[in-house]
């Protein structure tokens, strides 16, 4: 049962009543301005923000309502530290005289972008390059989907300052408190267990710049077990999935065979959709088409099928939207999980028609 937490004026209203009953037969003033009156809202005024302060201490006592000082207090009890936020990483495309050398830390930039160069590069016989380059900020808004024009700041001589930079993937952003709290659960509901599957996911989630990780025992033969790790939604880079793999070798059992961390294989999945409206043309729900389609298939795990049936239920969910056929792929499409792949299902070129005079669809 809660405990019931009276009001300042309820606080006031039991002590005048007190008052009252400790100084019977005596005619005594407590009224809204008596002294009596003054004195007893202001005890009541203090009492309430100790009641606030006791709720406040109740709340931090558990990891789902603490505050995130408090989170990270209970999370570290387990050996558990708020993953930081990670920089964007690719390559750059550089021109200029052949046998030219741009050297290391060389920044390039462009609007919302900053990077510098993290290797030295030399222009080819052909009068190019390419070179790799992080991210000067953190965070996910530092990832780039497309190639964008930039500008080297300082370019030696014999180098172009017009260069080619990105993509850029692999940004993340400081952990939050949700996912904080669900690693720190996960590891309450399923303790370390010298090297079960749970075990080689926490370790791979630890890692800054990890998303997620999904666990593949015997993917190989017996002795092995496989990781497979995103970063912000997108393929890890090189360097995470070693750092990933180096982490683990730490920590595994020395009875394992064998572990390996891996990037996931995109397979894109080409849709055609055709869709009766009410009130929309069929220009108008074109867009509507592709983002539903886009979120459900960016929800989708590496190695996880695609149900035709649930992303049809969610295109009827659409406004406007009247009836609706997937018309390719006819069938779920499954991602492979071998000891060679582990497919991961993305979103390829979405078309979507209206249905042909006279079909109702059915």
């Amino acid at each position: 049962m809660t405990f019931p937490v009276p009001t300042i004026a309820e606080s006031t209203a039991r002590q005048l009543r007190d008052i009252q009953n400790a100084l019977p037969g005596e005619s005594i003033d407590t009224g809204t301005d008596s002294d009596y009156a003054v004195r007893a809202n202001t005890v009541s005024a203090v009492a309430d923000g100790l009641y606030a302060y006791q709720g406040w201490i109740v709340r931090q006592i558990f990891p789902d309502t603490a505050d995130p000082e408090n989170l990270e207090l209970h999370a570290r009890t387990r050996n558990i530290y708020r993953k930081k936020a990670t920089r964007s990483a690719g390559s750059a495309s550089i021109t200029g005289t052949a046998g030219k050398v741009l050297p290391v830390g060389a920044q390039i930039r462009a609007e919302g972008i900053s990077v510098n160069t993290t290797a030295v590069c030399t222009i080819g016989d052909d009068g190019t390059g390419v070179v790799a380059v992080r991210n000067t900020a953190t965070g996910s808004a530092t990832n780039k989907a497309t190639a964008i024009a930039a500008t080297l700041v300082s370019p030696p001589e014999g180098i172009n300052s017009a260069v080619i930079v990105g993509p850029l993937t692999g940004g993340t952003d400081q952990e939050t408190d949700t996912d904080l709290l669900a690693r720190y659960l996960e590891v309450l509901r399923k303790p370390p267990a010298g090297g079960n599957q749970y075990d080689y996911k926490r370790w791979a989630l630890e890692v800054d710049g990890v998303s997620s990780a999904y666990v593949a025992p015997l993917r190989r033969g017996l002795g092995t077990v496989d990781v497979a790790i995103t970063s912000a939604n997108d393929l890890p880079s090189q360097e995470l999935i070693e750092t990933v793999r180096a982490y683990i070798e730490d920590r595994r059992p020395v009875t394992a065979k064998d572990t390996l961390v891996v990037a996931p294989t995109k397979k894109p999945v080409d849709f055609e959709v055709q869709i009766k409206t009410n009130g929309l043309t069929i220009e108008q729900v074109k867009p509507l088409v592709a983002d539903v389609i886009t979120d459900f298939m960016s929800r989708l795990e590496p190695g996880q099928e695609l149900v035709i049936s649930q992303l049809e239920t969610q295109i009827s969910l659409i406004s406007g939207v009247t009836d609706r056929k997937i018309i390719s792929p006819s069938t779920n499409v499954e991602a492979v999980i071998d000891e060679t792949t582990w497919e991961w299902l993305r979103p390829g070129d979405i078309a979507v028609k209206p249905f042909p005079q006279g079909n109702t669809g059915k």
